[in-house]
């Protein structure tokens, strides 16, 4: 290490007579190595962790979500063919064809965002951002397997630009910039991020075939060649890729019950989202933010009861919401969905994990982060239910909030600041 950190010095000043790229060398060595010089005088606060090691533990944490989604994104696709159906069947050839079906979208949105982040730093004449270690992590798990990639980079590229340098760069944003990109994807490009067909990568990628891992398999379905389409020909009748949210939409908890076990539910052997469906992953990676202290408890916590509180609510009226009003239907089986499991389905806990505690775009007061939280929970419940075009409501939970952010801190801070002043004068 000390070689490495040698070389980059000696390479440093060669560098330097390029912005564009003295910026690359400075975000590389900046990420390798902490800086030289530490703050020493006029501070109340000192820790050695910097915005890069912030961000690198966010990552960490999500490690284990991404790799089961790769795990599953291969268990979804043989299931659809009927092959391996046992979770535990073929575990690493459907790690491989997973790990090769996400790593283009792993590569293309860390391109782009990067590549635009360089840019701007070079031309600002500013170090490289860290915001986008998080960022480029949570896209490629937000998506659907099979995204397109060239929607997935006009996506990447238009959340940096408009969601997040418009508004002065890392730190300066009032929008989750990960969420940018999915809402994006969702408003320009609806069918290709919902329905029942975008959550299972249907056809054999090119890197799975280059590798030869797929040779077996196409032997095994019958396969010699395969044409443009010819897989989907070949699914079994009873693989729909529906997901929980898109069944209990249609049919109520118990079209879910019929199709999923609660054992699925948590392990994450579901179509779906990459990195949303292990709740077990996505717990996991809950717990180390709370230990490490880098995401709030508060807006996890309240988020939950909040949620329970407007899906208790909704059970409540639920009988009375869907009868007969002025001669219109208005039956809705998501309103009869227990609120307990509103919150095992969809992307809930991984919202609640890694979207909603963005600290840039969240409350930043301790009262604020409760209300915040909890407003959430309930806007994301009433969208999900109330709204069919929105099945999950996350999504726009969490961008409504982020706007409304300031706000309530606004609120908090008047409020015990005229605390504070009636007691003075009291």
């Amino acid at each position: 290490m000390k070689f490495l950190r040698n070389f980059l010095e000696t390479i440093e000043p060669k560098m330097a007579g390029n912005k564009y790229l003295h910026t690359i060398y400075d975000g590389f060595a900046t990420f390798l190595f902490a800086p030289n010089s530490t703050t020493s005088e006029g501070v109340h606060i000192r820790d050695g962790i910097d915005l890069k090691r912030t961000m690198v533990t966010v990552v960490m944490a999500l490690q284990l979500c991404l790799l089961f989604g790769m795990f599953n994104i291969g268990h979804q696709h043989y299931t659809a063919y009927g092959l391996y159906p046992g979770l535990g069947e073929a575990i690493f050839t459907k790690l491989a064809y997973g790990f090769l079906q996400l790593l283009p979208i792993i590569i293309v949105a860390h391109v782009v965002g990067l590549g635009i982040e360089f840019f701007f730093a070079a031309k600002k004449g500013h170090p490289i951002e860290e915001g986008f270690l998080v960022t480029g992590m949570l896209i490629p798990l937000i998506v659907p397997p099979d995204i397109p990639l060239w929607m997935l980079a006009i996506a990447v590229a238009f959340a940096v630009i408009i969601g997040k340098e418009a508004f002065g760069g890392t730190g300066m944003n009032i929008v989750n910039v990960a969420l940018t990109a999915r809402v994006f994807l969702f408003f320009a490009y609806p069918t290709e991020i919902s329905g029942d067909t975008c959550w299972v990568a249907y056809d054999y990628n090119i890197l799975h075939n280059i590798f030869g891992m797929g040779a077996a398999t196409l032997q095994e379905l019958g396969q010699t060649v395969v044409p443009d389409g010819g897989m989907k020909k070949l699914l079994v009748d009873s693989f729909s890729g529906a997901t929980p949210l898109a069944l209990a939409a249609k049919g109520g908890w118990s079209a879910v019950a019929d199709q999923f076990t609660l054992q699925s539910l948590f392990v994450g052997d579901i179509p779906g989202s990459v990195g949303e469906t292990s709740k077990i992953a996505v717990i996991i990676g809950a717990l180390m933010l709370i230990v490490t202290g880098i995401a709030s408890w508060r807006i996890m916590l309240s988020m939950i009861v909040g949620a329970a509180f407007m899906g208790f609510f909704i059970n409540m009226f639920g009988g009375y919401l869907s009868t007969e009003v002025f001669g219109f239907a208005t039956a809705n089986p998501f309103f009869a969905v227990p609120w307990y499991y509103h919150l095992i389905m969809g992307s809930f806990l991984f919202a609640m994990a890694f979207m909603a505690t963005d600290p840039v775009t969240a409350a930043q007061t301790m009262q604020g982060k409760l209300i915040y939280g909890f407003l959430i929970g309930c806007v994301g419940i009433i969208v999900r239910v109330l709204n069919p075009a929105f099945p999950e409501g996350w999504m726009l939970a969490i961008l409504f909030m982020n706007v409304f952010a300031p706000l309530i801190d606004h609120w908090v801070y008047s409020k015990n600041i005229k605390r504070r002043l009636a007691r003075a004068n009291g």
